[in-house]
């Protein structure tokens, strides 16, 4: 009896060991989820406030991603690019006033003819130009185009100091003329540069084209100074 009582007794006491080590590993381990849930918390936290590290639900680093605000900033591009094809249409219907003198004034028929023919492309020009305000919506209108102005101003001059009839006078015309072509370049070459940012597409090509005609005209200039009107100027 005494022997089976000893035994019972010592296995009640293993029972109670391990039901007590249970317990604590029970509680150990409820301790440790208890970090791995705060430590974890914190880093979701630490995620969520972070603005370097953290992620948007968008899937974006935290960082800004704003574009500019597309529509206030084609208000100020389109206002600006009207701006600037209004200066060039009071350009063209002006040269056409300009070169329709130069023709009269000119010398040589060869001359006076390229003026002539000027004078016409530049009516096409203001045509196309119209077009492009139809497609930017806005209503064909001009702004004087003090550059223009100038320029007329000296081709004006070049006829008042050379004599009636002279080749110095046609050699003052091309360049008067060709100072106003050059400015014309530039202007068309930019306004088609810029009109590729425009959202109606058509407006660079339209402006491209009228670009390469301004510089076939340029070109006919420098052909007939070279061919005999620098030489003819150069003797008389």
């Amino acid at each position: 009896m005494n022997t089976e009582k000893n035994t019972k007794s010592t296995s009640d006491k293993n029972d109670s060991r391990r039901m007590s080590d249970d317990n604590k590993n029970r509680i150990s381990g409820s301790g440790k989820n208890s970090r791995m849930s705060a430590s974890s918390g914190n880093d979701v936290k630490g995620i969520s406030n972070s603005g370097k590290s953290g992620y948007t639900k968008d899937g974006s680093n935290g960082r800004s991603t704003n574009k500019p605000e597309m529509k206030s900033t084609q208000c100020e591009y389109h206002k600006f690019f009207v701006d600037a094809l209004k200066d060039i249409y009071w350009a063209e219907q002006n040269l056409i006033k300009g070169l329709r003198k130069m023709s009269k004034a000119a010398t040589s028929p060869k001359l006076a003819a390229a003026f002539d023919k000027h004078i016409a492309e530049s009516d096409k020009q203001t045509a196309v130009i119209e077009q492009v305000f139809e497609l930017l919506g806005e209503k064909p209108a001009t702004k004087r185009c003090a550059a223009m102005a100038g320029l007329l101003e000296e081709a004006d001059s070049a006829i008042a100091d050379t004599e009636k009839n002279s080749f110095v006078r046609d050699a003052a015309l091309i360049m008067a003329s060709q100072k106003a072509e050059h400015y014309e370049i530039a202007t068309y070459g930019t306004l088609a540069a810029l009109a590729e940012y425009l959202p109606e597409k058509r407006v660079a090509k339209l402006l491209g084209r009228i670009l390469v005609g301004e510089k076939k005209t340029d070109g006919s200039l420098t052909k007939l100074a070279e061919e005999f009107i620098n030489e003819y100027a150069a003797v008389e």
